[in-house]
């Protein structure tokens, strides 16, 4: 039996435009892997991170996801944020016949025998929330959102899930550049004042969604009138904005801090036991945690990382998440996740008000989705 090391990609950024949720991904990940190890490896084999840091450019993730491959060896990589670094990775990862596990919440409308997608699918998050926001505060929406393919994307199923309503309507659609700055919102949020819509959806990403909220806040906006709600704003951007311009507004997410069951708080006190408190873990971090232990189970069936026997045993296969029991589709390659709607606290938490009992499948393409999908069915 061998006792190599197994070497596994990572491709995260760390210290950029998006580096509240990213650098999330990129602990999660390590903490997972230091974890599997320190209770023996797999089969005794150590688990070896080969890390890179791709600066946010989709160029650079394509480069250095074909150096994992060809110069160190690597059959599987764990990685990609935002959508068009994901899109940039997965012509190289096919092309060689490798497998890319991705953490992230994204727009959906995609399928890749290479992938195993283990963030939310828009009916495990947009579905909800438009559901939640519409019933409690109206159907008129002001979307802003960052200029690249997941807002976009994310803001047209918003709005087609908007328009179902007979009252439905939107009144207003912004976007703002990756790096933006205070100056950005300023006639936005003068915008969002003349319209007064019943609700704002926002897919702003990293540090300018801190931005988004201070404007806010500073324009005497009440979110008991016209909150904020959000698939992308954590417990890592609130940390950056500070609690009280987060407070009362909405995220849709499958997991957040505030998940009261003994495996979440053991996850979480054990993560800050080894890495402190200065990585807010969010639903990237759980995502990315999840997917490594996954990994590490089909290894330990298979006792190999090649995709060609990993991939039977990865699809069906599940895992006890800090948000609960999760499952890897076998369709369509995405995981069975529990949506949930959380309400941000003064403390930098959030309240959740509302929840899925059992997990929800992923429908990557909305195909069988309706608008109060909590309790869609879970094939076995």
């Amino acid at each position: 039996m061998s006792t190599e090391p197994i070497r596994v990609g990572v491709l995260f950024s760390d210290n950029d435009a998006v580096s509240p949720s990213e650098t999330a991904h990129l602990k999660g990940t390590l903490f997972a892997i230091q974890e599997i190890n320190e209770a023996g490896g797999l089969d005794g084999r150590e688990i070896v991170p080969i890390q890179y840091d791709p600066h946010a450019s989709a160029g650079h993730y394509r480069v250095l996801a074909e150096r994992l491959i060809i110069r160190d060896n690597v059959n599987v990589i764990f990685g990609c944020f935002m959508s068009h670094t994901r899109k940039a990775v997965i012509p190289v990862i096919e092309k060689w016949n490798r497998l890319l596990f991705y953490p992230t919440l994204y727009e959906g409308f995609e399928h890749s025998n290479n992938v195993i997608y283990t963030g939310p699918a828009p009916n495990q998050n947009s579905v909800q929330l438009a559901e939640f926001m519409t019933s409690n505060f109206g159907a008129r929406v002001y979307i802003v959102g960052s200029d690249y393919i997941f807002p976009y994307e994310s803001n047209r199923i918003m709005t087609d899930l908007i328009q179902q309503r007979t009252d439905g309507a939107k009144v207003g659609e912004r976007y703002v550049p990756l790096d933006a700055t205070e100056k950005d919102f300023v006639d936005i949020i003068a915008d969002i004042k003349a319209e007064r819509p019943d609700f704002i959806f926002s897919t702003v990403v990293g540090n300018p969604t801190q931005y988004l909220y201070h404007a806010y806040a500073q324009a005497g906006l009440n979110p008991k009138e016209m909150p904020i709600g959000s698939l992308s704003t954590s417990e890592a951007e609130i940390a950056q904005m500070g609690g009280e311009a987060a407070a009362g507004h909405f995220t849709s997410a499958p997991y957040f801090q505030s998940i009261g069951t003994q495996n979440n708080r053991r996850c979480l006190e054990s993560f800050r036991s080894r890495f402190g408190g200065g990585i807010q873990p969010n639903q990237t971090w759980e995502a990315a945690y999840v997917q490594v232990h996954l990994f590490a189970n089909a290894f330990r069936q298979t006792g190999t990382d090649v995709i060609d026997a990993l991939m039977p045993a990865l699809l069906g296969s599940e895992f006890e998440a800090p948000q609960g029991r999760v499952r890897i589709d076998p369709s369509n390659h995405h995981t069975c996740l529990y949506p949930r709607i959380g309400q941000a606290n003064a403390n930098g938490q959030f309240t959740i008000v509302r929840e899925a009992r059992r997990p929800v499948s992923p429908d990557p393409y909305l195909v069988t989705h309706s608008l109060g999908d909590w309790t869609a069915k879970l094939d076995k």
